[in-house]
């Protein structure tokens, strides 16, 4: 008696859990239209949250291949949540676009989208760590560009010290030969 209550139990909930799939399922389709909600044109809080934590356990060749989905998306489906998640995943990866065009998509958000008050310290939090990212490359690239010219023209001197130095060398070799054969000319001539 306790097994069939236990298999009706048991099948109880699967066929709620099955219900709730369904219900969940149907109700990303907005009828005949013949599309679906995209999950991440969600903008939601938790799902941000989520999508962030991810991408940071993530290997880097994972996170490419999902900014790359999410460009793709961005493309063919504009979405604030796909926006937001471009945003996020340029902070752990530059395969998710380059940054003034984030920025730039992030600032189109209209005001009304962002209600969650969570969603909009998050972005703000992003939208900074986005800003300094690209002020630091910003820096960086001349600093790149002053280290290679150091390097190019400390690399010339090294190579004049060096051939000096050789000079030199050949130089004082030259001179002890000279002065072996003019010793050895002086001793011939003595006997």
């Amino acid at each position: 008696m306790t097994i069939i209550f236990g298999i009706n139990r048991i099948s109880l909930v699967l066929s709620l859990l099955l219900q709730t799939g369904c219900a969940q399922f149907n109700s990303d389709w907005p009828g005949n239209s013949g599309g679906y909600a995209d999950p991440y044109a969600q903008s939601d809080f938790d799902g941000l949250f989520v999508f962030d934590a991810n991408m940071a356990q993530m290997p880097l060749s994972s996170r490419s291949e999902v900014c790359d989905i999410l460009l793709k998306r961005q493309q063919d489906y504009p979405a604030v949540g796909i926006q937001l998640r471009l945003m996020i995943g340029r902070l752990f990866s530059d395969a998710c676009g380059n940054i003034p065009d984030i920025l730039d998509g992030v600032s189109a958000i209209p005001s009304g989208s962002l209600s969650d008050a969570r969603v909009q310290k998050l972005v703000a939090i992003h939208t900074e760590a986005l800003r300094r990212l690209q002020v630091v490359s910003r820096k960086s690239l001349p600093l790149e560009c002053k280290q290679k010219t150091v390097k190019q023209v400390s690399g010339s001197k090294d190579e004049k010290g060096v051939k000096s130095i050789e000079n030199r060398l050949l130089r004082e070799k030259l001179e002890a030969i000279r002065s072996m054969e003019k010793h050895l000319d002086e001793s011939g001539n003595v006997k």
